[in-house]
């Protein structure tokens, strides 16, 4: 049996009011739950652009001007790849068979010439060192032979002339010179032979091991021997490059071809630098193209001194074709790395003298004079700040703290 309750009039006239409150207050906090997403959406939505009042602008130096397109020739690119330069790079591999001892050296270690690489343990060395002490030993007792045979033939010669000796003692003596002299050319030979072998597989004079030495100064680029590994001769042991020069190997189309010869220089990029191009100078021009990829192979050298780059570095090669293109140039201070990417920032003007500042993503081509050639990414006519671009970023850099 369902029971029914029965309110006195009076009483439901009372409660109107409060229920109407009730029911506006909710819908009150539904329109501000709704109003955050919103400005959250308005937030990232300027997450490309900041204002700073004047007193900001001053502080940090800020200045702007209009940037204007100009004619340059046209630019190809081509893939390019750096690579250890082999005229300046040493692999050495085992002179001998035998056991590895100590490997002296770790992958980036700077080394002189002849400094000590890998020792080996071998009896192939052994001998060689023994083969050397006894050809030493030998040219001693042939030289002492040589002197005692010469002192003979002049005492021979002395005593023929005081007609107190036969002329047969003295041929004997003459005979028995030339044969020690002959004995210690053979001797001296003997010597060198042994000593080169003992220098080429870098001997030790004092417990007859091998030294792989350094046979020249640069870094140590890779290390293959590992201590107790037995080897055999050839076998890769250690590699040792000057880092300051490389290769630059590309692959260059045939329209781009005719503008490449031996001593030209290229620009290129690298990822790891986005904002920075570098140059090299052509060593070779393939004499023809490749059966599958019909581009030319071209190699240039590059002199890192700063040693910034890295070989196996993947490259990006601009060549000059023979069409016009238009660029946008701006000093290299306007180009800013943010995100990873080359940037520049566009003012505009705002009410009460602040600016605001947009970033522009960029495609740089080429650098030179301190002057940075733009792509795509800008207008002509447009106000980009050419000093002080390092506090505008500053700036985003900490709007984007905050946020974090």
């Amino acid at each position: 049996m369902l029971l029914q309750t029965q309110f006195p009039t009076s009483f439901r006239h009372a409660m109107a009011p409060l229920c109407l409150w009730l029911l506006v207050g909710a819908c009150g906090r539904s329109d501000v739950a709704a109003e955050k997403p919103a400005a959250a959406d308005a937030s990232a939505a300027n997450a490309t652009s900041i204002v700073l009042n004047a007193a900001q602008i001053a502080h940090g130096g800020v200045k702007w001007s209009p940037v204007s397109a100009h004619a340059s020739a046209s630019l190809i690119e081509a893939p390019g790849q750096l690579v250890f330069d082999e005229d300046r790079t040493a692999r050495l591999g085992a002179p001998v068979e035998g056991r590895v001892l100590v490997v002296h050296v770790q992958v980036g270690d700077r080394v002189s010439a002849g400094r000590a690489l890998v020792t080996l343990q071998s009896g192939e060395a052994a001998t060689v060192r023994a083969d050397y002490d006894k050809a030493v030993a030998d040219l001693a007792a042939r030289k002492a032979a040589a002197t005692y045979a010469r002192s003979a033939r002049d005492r021979a010669d002395r005593l023929l002339a005081a007609k107190a000796a036969p002329r047969q003692e003295l041929e004997r003596a003459i005979a028995d010179d030339e044969l020690a002299r002959s004995e210690l050319a053979r001797a001296q030979a003997e010597v060198a032979r042994t000593r080169g072998t003992v220098q080429v597989m870098g001997v030790s004079s004092t417990n007859g091991t091998a030294v792989v030495r350094a046979p020249r100064a640069g870094t140590v680029m890779s290390r293959d021997a590992v201590p107790g590994a037995v080897v055999q001769p050839g076998t890769p042991l250690v590699s040792v490059s000057d880092p300051s020069a490389l290769w630059l190997d590309l692959s260059v189309p045939p329209q781009a071809a005719a503008s490449l010869a031996v001593g030209s220089r290229v620009r290129f990029g690298v990822p790891a630098f986005p904002t920075d191009t570098f140059e090299a100078r052509v060593l070779s021009v393939g004499g023809g193209l490749d059966s599958a990829t019909r581009a030319l192979a071209v190699r240039a050298k590059v002199e890192d001194t700063r040693g910034r780059l890295r070989a196996q570095m993947f490259a990006t090669v601009w060549l000059e074709g023979s069409a016009q293109l238009q660029t946008i140039a701006v000093p290299e201070a306007a180009v800013m790395l943010l995100d990873e990417k080359p940037v520049v920032f566009v003012a505009h003007a705002q009410p009460g003298g602040a600016v605001r500042f947009e970033r522009r993503d960029v495609t740089t081509v080429r650098t030179a004079g301190g002057v940075v050639e733009i792509l795509t990414g800008l207008r002509p006519g447009e106000l980009v700040v050419t000093t002080g671009a390092f506090a505008v970023k500053s700036e985003f850099s900490r709007g984007k703290m905050a946020e974090g």
